[in-house]
């Protein structure tokens, strides 16, 4: 009985971890970074990188640079088109998280400012005998 016990208060104590808030809320944003990391690296890679490869000079695309030594290749080319993939994704979780949430944030900010907030009772009641003290 006391293994059922000890299983019950580890099971319920698990549910209450795992069902936090902060914590559905984290795999939550984890997996629409997931989704947004996809569709940047698909701009990147099927948008972008072929742009490059057709302004940069060569016979090939960017894909195919490769070095050969001893009969190995080195496909050096893949390594440059992820590192410029790594920069695009991160300039645009920048442009992103910090221009575009941060004037959003800025916005709503001015909005709380400029709205005053409604008086508390305390403060409707001091009006109301500031009122009748100058009727008198």
């Amino acid at each position: 009985m006391d293994t059922k016990k000890k299983v019950s208060a580890m099971v319920e104590e698990f549910k209450n971890f795992a069902l936090k808030g902060n914590v559905v809320d984290l795999a939550i944003g984890v997996i629409i970074g997931a989704a947004f990391g996809k569709i940047i690296d698909s701009l990147v890679k099927h948008i972008i990188m072929p742009f490059i490869s057709v302004i940069l000079p060569g016979e090939q695309s960017y894909l195919a640079w490769k070095l050969t030594f001893n009969g190995k290749d080195i496909p050096y080319g893949l390594f440059i088109g992820e590192v410029v993939n790594f920069f695009i994704i991160a300039l645009a979780l920048y442009l992103f998280i910090v221009k575009f949430l941060g004037w959003v944030m800025r916005v709503k900010k001015e909005e709380v400012a400029a709205a005053p907030p409604a008086p508390t009772k305390d403060q409707e009641l001091l009006t109301e005998i500031r009122d009748l003290l100058k009727k008198k």
